[in-house]
């Protein structure tokens, strides 16, 4: 693992252990935005929590485009 990886928390750690605190926040705010409150739950992974995210920023991107 890199310096840098072991400086902030690690990589893996993050991608593996629950999602942080801004991503609960923008995801929260992304599924109110998009009219879909079932894409937010409290135990998501790192991982999961930045899918949903991006799907969410995808949709909403399209939505506006019309």
């Amino acid at each position: 693992m890199s310096m840098a990886a072991v400086k902030f928390g690690g990589v893996t750690e993050r991608i593996q252990g629950q999602m942080t605190r801004a991503q609960a926040a923008r995801l929260r705010s992304l599924a109110e935005e998009a009219y879909q409150p079932n894409q937010y739950a409290r135990d998501l992974t790192f991982e999961e929590a930045e899918r949903r995210i991006n799907s969410l920023r995808a949709e909403i991107a399209l939505a506006d485009s019309f």
